[in-house]
């Protein structure tokens, strides 16, 4: 099995790395093969709603999007984290989220999702609360912790005295790890659930 997690935060080994650290050596532990892709020192910019990914099934922009839409793709699951500016993932992950998850055309119906935000002080269940939100429009299974998939510090150093917040990550890892060997059995049993054709409306019509 394998997981691609994505490090959002403009400072490769910070407080954001701090906490998916934690999660990598569970998911070793468990069999589990991880990808680690930083993202937050890339120069990523929005979608522009060209619908160029519509017809070629990549985003029109050749950068980390389309390289992380290949691994995600082989993945069982995907850890999404990032720092919090203002109340809300930093701009760098907001821009990929919305460019991988419009791009990327293959289902990612049943792969198993995770936000793992870290913060100095506040911020952190908002950050949380959007990130999920990419899942749960995509029919993926959000992972779940004891408490809230965060950690607090404002630095590598700090987030390693944050002791509840290391052991909510590991927590998180293991309940992760289970939910995806539990799907894949459950694949291999019944399948995934059957999918109606999507309809569309809006408030005009």
């Amino acid at each position: 099995m394998k997981v691609l997690l994505i490090n959002a935060s403009p400072h490769e080994k910070g407080s954001t790395y701090t906490a998916l650290s934690q999660m990598i050596s569970v998911f070793e532990e468990q069999g589990i093969e991880t990808t680690l892709i930083h993202i937050g020192n890339k120069p990523l910019r929005g979608c522009i709603a060209c619908g160029y990914c519509n017809e070629h099934g990549k985003c029109v922009f050749n950068d980390e999007v389309n390289r992380a839409a290949e691994e995600f793709e082989k993945s069982d699951g995907i850890v999404l984290a990032s720092p919090v500016y203002y109340a809300s993932p930093n701009a760098t992950l907001l821009a990929f989220c919305d460019r991988l998850f419009q791009s990327s055309t293959f289902d990612k119906t049943m792969k198993v999702g995770a936000a793992v935000v870290s913060a100095r002080r506040g911020g952190c269940s908002a950050s949380f609360d959007c990130i999920n939100k990419y899942y749960s429009i995509s029919s993926m299974p959000i992972a779940s912790s004891r408490y809230w998939n965060m950690i607090h510090g404002n630095n590598a150093e700090e987030a390693q005295q944050d002791k509840e917040g290391l052991q909510t990550m590991r927590t998180l890892a293991h309940n992760m790890a289970f939910l995806m060997k539990s799907i894949e059995l459950g694949k291999n049993t019944f399948g995934i659930p059957e999918s109606e054709e999507k309809i569309k409306t809006n408030f005009i019509r």
